[in-house]
């Protein structure tokens, strides 16, 4: 349970020192949780919740299960997503930031093309957005599309939010936060820059 606690600290969702004991301070952070990532809020750390954390977190240092902090270095942006207006998406640790001009404003988990499929890497432009988007390819639904390489575009999957990293896109980049990429399709303009890296 401290290890619990600990990864949910990580995360900004338990502030608290880690007790190791499961009271209602812990369930609201675990319901906080699973109902921002889309997961049925019960409060109860059941495998998808416990293996969605593990994804999002690192392993807890002894000083974090006590409840001293501890400073982590924060990865550093690619170069080309430090100016202007960029969705900055890295294949190495399958994040999604938006940034504005060289901050951080949200963060998410994304996933990529397949082997036969894969996700371009490069420096592209959100050419075109489409709220409801239903692919003319394989006929499925891909809400709140950011175009930014042809056919390739970040968006909503709902196939994604169920089975995680259990699949694969055919080459978009999909996100399983629902009310994030919402949020992002709102924010982003034709003509932002999206830069996808290792």
């Amino acid at each position: 349970m401290r290890e619990v606690q600990a990864r949910l600290g990580q995360i900004g969702w338990f502030d608290g020192k880690p007790s190791g004991i499961y009271g209602p301070r812990t369930a609201s952070a675990v319901k906080g949780f699973q109902r921002r990532r889309g997961l049925l809020a019960t409060g109860a750390i059941d495998t998808v919740t416990w293996q969605r954390l593990i994804e999002m977190t690192e392993k807890p240092t002894r000083e974090e299960l006590v409840g001293k902090e501890v400073k982590r270095a924060k990865a550093k942006l690619d170069e080309r997503c430090l100016s202007g207006r960029v969705i900055c998406v890295s294949k190495a640790t399958r994040r999604l930031s938006w940034v504005i001009d060289g901050r951080i404003k949200v963060m998410m988990d994304v996933r990529f093309g397949a082997q036969h499929t894969p996700t371009r890497e490069g420096v592209f432009n959100v050419a075109w957005k489409s709220r409801d988007h239903v692919s003319t390819i394989y006929g499925t639904s891909m809400p709140y599309a950011m175009f930014f390489n042809g056919g390739q575009a970040v968006h909503y999957s709902y196939d994604f939010a169920a089975r995680g990293y259990n699949g694969a896109s055919h080459g978009c980049i999909n996100v399983r936060d629902k009310a994030a990429i919402a949020s992002l399709f709102d924010q982003v303009r034709t003509g932002d820059r999206v830069v996808v890296h290792l």
